[in-house]
């Protein structure tokens, strides 16, 4: 146990590692007290009725997504899906835009840039989920009052939920630990976690055979894909790569092997998130404009719908197209094999510059393809068998998706911790 302790203990060693920890918290005890901060209007016990009929679906993982916020009507209800969705926007922009890709190019400028726009599509985008999710409480007769100074004050709220909460996530990557919209989406999800013991305990107490077999094969489990995700995110392919020898003066460089490497889940947990995100602006819309009975519209919101059978189908190309998509702006082959090739290196049977790229994206095309697919995996079966049991484990439908960012955030987490604490010439977490 000591051992397990020392990491922790040597990163509250250093102050600034410390400050940057502790400023980490104090945001989530921030984003959880305006969790707690009750919508005006609003009759949170129909609405927590109404979570609770519709277990399952699409409300059920954006009440995940924002820590139960949305289920008790609370300010921070829209949570950071706003921020996400236009963070996917504004990628996908960038690579069909040539003005944007120019701006992306431009250095620190152009991020700023890049990122002020991302702030003002996000406000757009909880301006109009505010008006959605006003409707969907309205139409369900969960407001006290249907005045329109109440619509108002609703709207301007959650609108400004979703700003504050993007605000407190920028803080984190300026003044914290680890990336912002992954740390607020963690502790949601971590939060949650006591209803899930809750649960387990009121089914053990129950005596009977299920009660006590159902939580401990779900405890195992959820062991298993943890174990499972983490073997695969810490997985990687090592392209083995030779530098020549070179004389420098009197000085030799060169003449040693070395490997690039590539994860075998580069792109982490987004595809999942940006997938999901995608997938329920339909629902939103629906909210908005409520599709009428053998309408088109109504029949394309049932089939993009969590309750359709098509959902686990469509959700599993979305992640692996995700995959991909997020690999490619966020790595460069041909840069990769210039600059191995500007420093004398090169992979073994392959000749330096555009044949090494060309083995470089082959190489990475599979095993992107093995990513994408494990976190396709892990993200559906839950969903298979909440619809397989026609929602009898509805708690379950994306426990996938939940646990796949939990571990995926703790690792990224701890392995940007672990790097400030070996700069230093101390242990960190991941050895």
């Amino acid at each position: 146990m000591k051992s397990w302790f020392t990491p922790i203990v040597n990163a509250f060693k250093l102050p600034d590692l410390r400050k940057k920890i502790m400023f980490t918290l104090a945001i989530i005890l921030i984003y959880r007290i305006g969790v707690a901060i009750p919508m005006p209007f609003v009759n949170a016990n129909i609405l927590s009725l109404y979570m609770y009929q519709t277990g399952g679906s699409m409300f059920q993982y954006l009440n995940i997504l924002s820590g139960g916020a949305f289920e008790n009507a609370s300010l921070f209800a829209l949570g950071i899906s706003p921020y996400i969705t236009s963070s996917i926007v504004m990628q996908l922009l960038t690579v069909a835009i040539p003005a944007l890709e120019r701006m992306q190019k431009d250095g620190e400028e152009g991020q700023k840039k890049i990122a002020q726009i991302t702030r003002y599509v996000t406000v757009a985008l909880a301006l109009i989920t505010s008006y959605g999710y006003y409707m969907l409480m309205r139409n369900q007769g969960m407001l006290t009052t249907n005045h329109w100074f109440a619509a108002v004050i609703i709207i301007a709220c959650y609108c400004a939920g979703s700003s504050l909460v993007m605000w407190l996530g920028e803080k984190i990557n300026e003044n914290g630990v680890g990336n912002g919209i992954s740390i607020i989406l963690f502790a949601n999800i971590v939060s949650g976690g006591a209803s899930v013991v809750n649960t387990i305990i009121t089914m053990m107490s129950r005596g009977t055979v299920s009660g006590i077999i159902i939580p401990i094969v779900a405890l195992i489990v959820a062991l298993l894909m943890i174990y499972f995700i983490v073997f695969v995110t810490e997985s990687e392919r090592r392209l083995p790569v030779v530098y020549a020898k070179r004389v420098v003066g009197r000085k030799m460089y060169g003449g040693q092997s070395s490997n690039l490497p590539l994860k075998l889940n580069m792109s982490g947990v987004m595809p999942v998130i940006f997938a999901n995100s995608i997938l329920a602006i339909p629902t939103t819309l629906a909210l908005i404009f409520p599709p009428k009975d053998g309408s088109f519209w109504n029949g394309f919101v049932r089939f993009l719908s969590s309750e359709s059978w098509f959902y686990p189908l469509i959700l599993f190309i979305f992640i692996i197209a995700f995959g991909y998509f997020y690999v490619l702006i966020s790595f460069n082959p041909l840069e990769v094999a210039n600059n191995l090739k500007n420093n004398g290196g090169s992979i073994p049977g392959f000749r330096p510059g555009r044949q090494t790229a060309e083995y470089i994206t082959k190489s990475l095309n599979k095993i992107t393809l093995i990513g994408s697919l494990f976190l396709s995996v892990v993200a559906i079966l839950p969903i298979i068998a909440n619809l397989a049991s026609n929602s009898a484990f509805s708690g379950i439908a994306f426990g996938g998706t939940s646990i796949l960012i939990v571990v995926g955030v703790a690792l990224e987490t701890a392995r940007e911790i672990e790097a400030q604490m070996s700069i230093r010439g101390y242990r960190g977490f991941l050895e």
